[in-house]
């Protein structure tokens, strides 16, 4: 099956503080911050949504498509991601920009300070999907990438009929309530976590069970609480798979879109969807950066017969 990932590509520069940020706001003052927090490390690695994404869905066994823009800076970058299994011909290089760059301090409850630099993604709502040429695309994810990219990828699989996931995150805060409630009419997924979706209800004045009117689907995550699927009339609760150790939460979130995706595309039910995302969100927890886990579709789906329980469905995938 084809599936097209599209959303940011970039470099993750990840700090550690060795505290709580919490600590060191002063809740009567929030109208005027003003705080450095000094760190303990610094290292660089790659990431960005689609990318990261893109890598576990090649560790499932899938051949996505990463369909974004880089700058001049990309090319060893590149070359892992081919390595892997990544479909990269479809990523536009920009020569006079650098690639994107995301800047993330994580306290010692694996709460993060974010800023998210541009650069050549600022370029990705010059892209058409219309320009993907080969076989039809079964599935589509428009995930985080420059706004106006996102709105143009929306309106383009409306107009080609493409089944999309839509999942707007981070951007929430720079597309307006039209917007968002563009992207998600018509959608096969809408995905958020529990203060995004509360950014979107704000921002588009739909409520709960308003929103499954305008999507299929509505998947919620909600940290070391699970996540919700909420499908028409049925509501499936799905656990967090225990970590064996937990060194850094960054592009948690992506793997467990690239566990759902890998679930959906085989049919498989919804409960064993959501545990696929949970399991692939505990391999990026365990290791530091949303790049560096290691596992092949076997040793998946062996790790998730042994926490949730022996599944023929799951197996099969192995058999595929």
């Amino acid at each position: 099956m084809k599936i097209v990932v599209t959303g940011s590509i970039a470099f993750d520069y990840l700090m550690s503080f060795p505290g709580n940020f919490s600590e060191h706001f002063l809740p009567d003052q929030l109208d005027k911050i003003s705080v450095s927090f000094l760190v303990d490390s610094l290292a660089r690695r790659n990431g960005g949504c689609a990318a990261n994404i893109s890598y576990s869905l090649a560790l499932l066994g899938e051949r996505p498509t990463l369909f974004g823009t880089v700058g001049k800076d990309f090319k060893d970058y590149g070359a892992f991601l081919k390595n892997v299994g990544v479909d990269t011909s479809k990523i536009h290089a920009v020569e006079n920009e650098y690639t994107a760059s995301f800047f993330a301090n994580t306290d010692q409850k694996g709460n993060q300070i974010a800023s998210f630099y541009t650069g050549a993604m600022q370029h990705a709502k010059e892209l058409s999907i219309r320009n993907i040429s080969g076989e039809p695309i079964d599935l589509l994810i428009i995930s985080p990438n420059d706004p106006k990219a996102m709105i143009n990828y929306v309106k383009e699989c409306k107009e080609m009929a493409i089944p999309y996931i839509f999942d707007p995150s981070q951007q929430i805060v720079r597309l307006t309530g039209e917007e968002l409630k563009y992207g998600t009419e018509g959608a096969k997924i809408l995905i958020l976590n529990d203060y995004e979706l509360e950014m979107f209800k704000k921002k588009t004045g739909v409520y709960d069970d308003h929103l499954l009117y305008l999507v299929e689907v509505v998947i919620v995550t909600h940290g070391e609480d699970g996540s919700v699927i909420r499908t028409g009339n049925k509501t499936f609760r799905i656990p967090v798979v225990p970590p064996r150790q937990t060194l850094d939460p960054t592009g948690v979130g992506d793997a467990y879109r690239a566990g759902l995706i890998k679930g959906l595309i085989n049919r498989l039910s919804w409960e064993s969807i959501g545990r696929m995302g949970s399991l692939a969100a505990a391999y990026v927890l365990e290791t530091e950066g949303p790049q560096n886990h290691q596992y092949d579709l076997r040793r998946f789906v062996d790790r998730y017969c042994s926490v949730f329980g022996e599944s023929e469905e799951v197996r099969e995938l192995v058999k595929v």
